[in-house]
């Protein structure tokens, strides 16, 4: 008797219509912040069994892989693998995605700034199956920007199904994003401080909340399914001391330069892998490049966290030769090993970008750690090689040049310092980690005003910002404030029919148009008030001797910062809009894009 109640009761709750009751009901129980709070802890649970899944994925395609191959050489190998996780990625995005799924963070980004914090459903799970294939056959990217993509899809599309405004959809985003990754590396401060730097969430009281909620729901599942173990392992042999400040500040400077060659040498990459128009010359160009790279430095294989737990390991016993396991440099002496890690350092770039190119899916985090781990390593070999100061341990320099390339591609000192500091429990080290993350992030930022997430968009002006002004504006679009109704007057019309004209119109300006609908000019209502009532005069002027040169006029797709500063500069009340072949589309009323905008303002800036 009480299994059929049961039964009765689920049949009554997938009724048709069920959902829109579970609406109502929440509508008159919990107010929305309340909701929004506990879909920041459903968002948490997803994010971390999807980080879960994905390392999971990666590390049991990896070892099926790799487990029988030989470490004191070269393994051909190589030269294979890569190639065919790449092609198995695109056949998988081509045919069963059909969507483009590249740049996680970017995408997250560019959702916010245009598409009002709406992610595809597919970006649910998309990500974690081909960053999942990529890696695991040695795609030289990382895994934690498809693991943001999806949590923040998740967040997006939780928010939708209840109907969340757009306000509250950015603010979901940024939960998906901070639980992924809490997740990931079991750091929930490093995700809370990563989506107001990078994602350029405003940190007020009715975002704290949410964001916190979801980080530390991620954590919390993510030590109950992998219990106690960390990403890496690193013990503070060497405390920090105030000598070692002119070593860290060098480290924060080399860090920098280091972060934009990686950025300007992606973005070039990127930039000649967009002109291949053939799908199979990106594979074959980006196969080939990847394929070679590992072959000669196997460090490059997949995400590389094995190479930094090796740079970590400050132990007597710590062999650094692991590094070039797998290769034909393997126990060739010292000199070779800096070499090894400067080879590393310069290729890692191309490996990514090849990666990605070539038609691969994976982001830039894991790499911009992989590559400070090396950095740091490189820059204390050499200090300690020449004697320039006090004794630098590498293992802390591995550390810290970790929090500084991080800093510095990713424009987030802040991330940098908690990151690494929750990462490793290296708390004891977080005055050095502050020193390198601030002084990496000044390098780059007096040549690179634009993180490499940032940098796509902010070339198009679709870019989200804390300036308050700039955001308005950027989440502002122009096709939301033209009026498309107007009432067009040709250039040989007498007066007594634009007066009929005028009285059809909701408007004061009527455009002048020729026949193919290019503007000529305008007639203002407000010039010509003196004539309009005088039918003496209907049929002694035409418009040709009423209308007036247009100041300006905006293009569709321009940004609304050029809208705002053509209104500034030619002072007027309306400026028509041209579409891409010349002709009109609309107007754009000067009190109509006002009252939008500080209607916006208000949004932002309500807690």
């Amino acid at each position: 008797m009480i299994f059929e109640n049961y039964i009765e009761n689920a049949k009554q709750l997938l009724k048709p219509g069920w959902f829109d009751d579970v609406l109502t009901w929440r509508k008159n129980h919990l107010s929305d912040r309340q909701f929004t709070l506990v879909l920041a802890f459903f968002v948490g649970v997803f994010a971390a069994f999807a980080a879960y899944l994905l390392h999971g994925l990666i590390h049991v395609i990896q070892h099926l892989l790799t487990q029988e191959m030989e470490l004191t050489s070269f393994n051909w190998l190589f030269l294979v693998l890569p190639v065919v996780g790449i092609w198995l990625t695109m056949l998988f995005v081509r045919y069963v995605v059909r969507d483009n799924i590249s740049h996680g963070i970017t995408r997250i980004l560019y959702a916010i700034s245009s598409k009002k914090s709406r992610l595809a459903v597919h970006n649910c799970w998309s990500s974690v199956v081909a960053s999942a294939i990529t890696i695991g056959f040695g795609g030289s990217v990382g895994a934690e920007a498809p693991i943001v993509l999806t949590g923040s899809a998740i967040a997006s599309n939780l928010g939708q199904k209840f109907r969340m405004n757009n306000k509250t959809l950015m603010l979901l985003v940024g939960c998906g994003a901070a639980a992924a990754i809490a997740g990931i590396f079991k750091a929930p401060i490093a995700g809370l401080v990563f989506t107001i730097e990078v994602l350029m969430i405003d940190l007020t009281m009715a975002s704290i909340s949410p964001i916190l909620i979801a980080s530390v729901t991620a954590t919390c599942f993510t030590y109950v399914m992998v219990g106690d173990s960390q990403l890496f392992t690193f013990h503070t042999l060497h405390p920090w001391v105030v000598e070692r400040v002119p070593a860290n500040i060098g480290l924060g400077l080399f860090c920098g330069l280091i972060s934009l060659y990686f950025i300007r040498m992606m973005s070039a990459c990127e930039g000649i892998f967009a002109r291949m128009n053939n799908r199979y010359a990106r594979l074959a160009t980006g196969g080939l490049i990847l394929s070679t790279l590992i072959f000669f430095f196997p460090s490059l294989y997949g995400e590389g966290y094995s190479s930094i737990n090796i740079l970590l390991d400050g132990s007597p016993d710590a062999d650094l030769n692991k590094l070039m396991e797998k290769s034909m440099f393997y126990g060739k002496g010292e000199m070779i090993l800096l070499f090894y890690v400067g080879c590393v350092i310069l290729t890692k770039c191309f490996a990514t970008a090849s990666t990605n190119g070539g038609g691969g899916c994976g982001g830039t985090f894991a790499p911009s750690l992989f590559i400070g781990a090396f950095t740091g390593f490189l820059f204390a070999r050499i200090w300690n090689m020449y004697g320039v100061g006090v004794y630098f341990p590498e293992e802390n320099a591995a550390l810290l040049g970790m929090a500084g390339v991080m800093s510095g591609v990713m424009h987030a000192p802040l991330t940098g310092v908690f990151l690494i500091a929750e990462l490793t429990a290296g708390y004891d080290l977080f005055m050095p980690l502050m020193i390198v993350s601030v002084c990496a992030y000044l390098t780059i930022l007096a040549f690179e005003p634009h993180s490499i997430y940032g940098m796509r968009l902010a070339r198009q002006g679709k870019l989200i910002t804390h300036h308050t002004d700039k955001s308005v504006l950027t989440l502002m679009t122009l096709d939301s404030v033209i009026d498309k109704e107007f009432t067009p007057v040709g250039k040989d019309m007498e007066l007594q029919q634009l007066v009929y004209a005028l009285s059809d119109s909701h408007s004061d300006v009527l455009p002048v148009l020729d026949p193919a609908g290019n503007l000529l000019g305008e007639v203002n209502l407000a010039k010509i008030r003196h004539i309009v009532f005088r039918t003496e005069l209907y049929h002694r002027f035409r418009v040709s001797q009423l209308m007036e040169e247009v100041k300006a006029t905006v293009r569709l797709g321009d940004p609304m910062e050029d809208v705002m500063a053509a209104f500034e500069k030619h002072n007027v009340q309306h400026l028509p809009v041209i579409d891409g072949d010349g002709h009109l589309f609309g107007y754009i009323s000067k009190a109509h894009l006002y009252s939008q905008y500080r209607q916006m303002v208000a949004d932002l800036s309500n807690d």
